[in-house]
């Protein structure tokens, strides 16, 4: 299995930090956040990996390379300065990633959500007639109302309202076929994809109610950087 690492945001609100530092390398225990993921995904069996890039993306290929020091093989998708939103980062990278399902996940974010119980969705998921499946989190302040509905049969509803209402944690198992009308190289979001298949009834998922931080501010990034610290299996 593949997984592919979003780092192409420009991380406006992490300024001044990001202003020549790109978001996924900002340090969090003494690590670069990607880094975390890293390790995670080598710790799970999943060693080839995809990394898009945009903003002072040169940056993050010198720092990690071929991704020998983490175990795994890196491969980058490079965007331009500009980016092109989730779903286009992920269409224009799907000849990296190849045919099989493959692993997404935001890559300014903390989480101990189990990569290796990505594999298992993965092999399963084509057999279900779904073109995702999701971890949602619950509600941080930031987000009240949440992204997505969880139904009791564990599909998705695009509105919150309906089910249980949650956020979506930016990690996610994904089908080619999910990207089959997105062009590469064009900007496009990632949402009104998932919404259309969710309408579809082509969308699972599932809470996760361990640790999850959406690190986007100078002060959650403090605080992702206290949580590794103080774990010790993360060391």
């Amino acid at each position: 299995m593949k997984a592919m690492i979003l780092a192409a945001g420009r991380g406006e609100r992490m300024r001044p930090l990001t202003d020549h530092t790109p978001k996924p390398l900002l340090h969090a225990g003494g690590e670069p956040l990607i880094g975390w993921h890293l390790r995670r995904l080598k710790a799970a069996g999943i060693e080839q990996i995809v990394i898009n890039h945009a903003w002072l993306g040169q940056k993050i290929e010198d720092t990690l390379g071929d991704g020998a020091a983490y175990g795994v093989h890196i491969a980058y998708s490079p965007e331009g300065a500009q980016g092109l939103e989730t779903a286009g980062g992920i269409a224009t990278a799907l000849p990296l990633l190849g045919d099989a399902p493959f692993l997404v996940i935001n890559g300014d974010v903390l989480t101990d959500i189990d990569f290796q119980a990505a594999q298992q969705i993965a092999t399963s998921l084509p057999n279900t007639g779904k073109l995702a499946h999701l971890w949602l989190v619950p509600n941080p302040e930031h987000n009240p109302t949440g992204d997505f509905g969880l139904l009791n049969n564990g599909l998705l509803d695009a509105n919150p309202h309906n089910g249980t209402g949650a956020t979506f944690s930016g990690a996610g198992v994904y089908l080619p076929e999910l990207f089959a009308s997105t062009p590469p190289r064009t900007a496009a979001k990632l949402a009104p994809l998932l919404r259309q298949a969710m309408s579809q009834q082509r969308v699972s998922g599932e809470m996760h109610t361990g640790l999850w931080l959406d690190v986007g501010t100078p002060e959650r990034l403090a605080q992702a950087d206290a949580i590794v610290r103080a774990r010790t299996d993360w060391a």
